[in-house]
């Protein structure tokens, strides 16, 4: 009983890897663009970029990642991207030269994938040889991203709201301070954590890329349509005169949906064996983005729209690993997430700056927003065309998580 309540107070410390990666290193920016934006005159093509950058960091860390695990192992990558985290949103702080906040952006992205991806293979580490157990761990470590989420959400925009746009290094700085809090304990976690297995097993079987084709570009329009929605939400709402309060409640439900997701999910991706559960998030997401634009003004639609993409956001990434692993053989796992790894990585680097110029170039970031949540639609579309792979060398494989050595093979479960 002791020990596995130890292992449960280490995937509660790895949990706050997400925590920085995503909800206050990438998600949080969201809360800050409109301040940014007002002080420092920027158009939104310009708001966009910063997180376009984040994303680019975001693919280039995952490509460093996937090099130096096996070299430097997953504990120290993780180590290193959360302690690198806390700089490089101070950085983000310290200056109002967009291009200077580039570099600190694709900094935090780079970071933030190397603990995104290598928490998430030591998580996958606890209770491996109690698969229930398992999955309630990987699913607390990733809801760590909306525990950050909730934490920015609840201050910032009060925050920025009472200070004034003029504020918003210190929103940065409040960022880079909660962060900061979150190495000691996440830190204690990794050390104290099994290590990931090293090497991916190359073997003689080739991924069947033409056979996944439809998953992969549904997959791709996914992230291209999702981050924008992410970072110009905010924006939107406050075009629109939304108070502090209101930007505050809606952010901290997103979050609370990225905690809640895996439970409501479970039983939509143990039955899905097609593209259903990737569609069906694209679909969720996309129907969320549209929301508010079709209804503007309405506190209900929006309450609605932020709890249905909250809830279904996060589960996108899952669908896709939980298609590699019921179809391909083991040896094809790792393969399989790295590719799946790069198209979410490249789609999201579009998203941010093409809605920002579709706003800027009509006047209107509403046909921002809509172009993404149609992206979204056609994403849902794309990948309901996904079909099971057939029998055979690549058919669909029984026994769920195997036992130790497939860690690493499990590292972007959610990007």
């Amino acid at each position: 009983m002791a020990r596995e309540l130890s292992l449960w107070v280490v995937a509660a410390g790895l949990s706050l890897g997400p925590a920085v990666s995503n909800g206050l290193a990438r998600f949080a920016y969201g809360l800050i663009l409109p301040a940014m934006q007002a002080d420092l005159a920027w158009n939104y093509t310009q708001a966009g970029w910063l997180n376009t950058a984040n994303a680019a960091g975001y693919l280039a860390g995952a490509l460093i990642t996937f090099a130096l695990v096996d070299r430097l192992g997953a504990r120290r990558l993780f180590v290193l991207g959360i302690l690198a985290t806390p700089v490089t949103l101070a950085g983000s702080a310290a200056f109002a030269d967009l291009w200077l906040q580039s570099v600190f952006r694709l900094s935090a992205g780079i970071a933030g994938a190397a603990i995104f991806i290598s928490g998430s293979a030591m998580s996958a580490m606890l209770f491996r040889l109690d698969r229930r157990r398992n999955a309630l761990a990987i699913s607390l470590y990733f809801g760590g991203a909306g525990l950050g989420m909730i934490a920015s959400g609840a201050i910032l925009p009060i925050l920025l709201d009472r200070a004034g746009a003029a504020a918003w290094p210190r929103a940065w700085l409040f960022l880079a301070g909660l962060s900061a809090l979150a190495v000691i304990p996440a830190v204690l976690a990794a050390r104290r954590c099994p290590q990931p297995a090293r090497g991916v097993g190359s073997g003689s079987e080739t991924l069947p890329v033409k056979a996944m084709a439809f998953g992969a570009a549904g997959y791709f329009l996914f992230a291209v349509g999702y981050l924008v929605y992410l970072t110009f939400l905010v924006a939107l709402m406050r075009e629109g005169n939304a108070s502090a309060v209101l930007v505050a409640v809606s952010w901290s439900l997103l979050g609370l949906g990225v905690i809640a997701a895996p439970f409501l999910w479970r039983g939509i991706l143990a039955r899905s064996v097609g593209g259903g559960a990737l569609g069906l998030a694209c679909l969720a997401t996309g129907a969320a983005s549209l929301l508010p634009l079709a209804m503007p003004g309405s506190v209900a639609a929006l309450i609605v729209s932020v709890a249905v993409f909250g809830l279904s956001f996060f589960m996108a990434p899952t669908a896709v690993t939980s298609f590699a692993r019921r179809h391909l053989a083991q040896a094809l796992w790792g393969r399989a997430v790295a590719m799946f790894t790069i198209v979410f990585a490249v789609g999201q680097i579009a998203g941010p700056t093409l809605a920002g110029m579709i706003s800027d170039i009509t006047g209107a970031l509403s046909h921002g927003m809509a172009a993404a949540g149609l992206i979204l639609l056609a994403g849902a579309a794309t990948a309901l065309l996904q079909r099971p792979l057939g029998a055979g060398p690549h058919g669909a494989r029984r026994g769920g998580l195997p036992v130790g050595a497939t860690c690493r093979r499990s590292t972007t479960e959610r990007h």
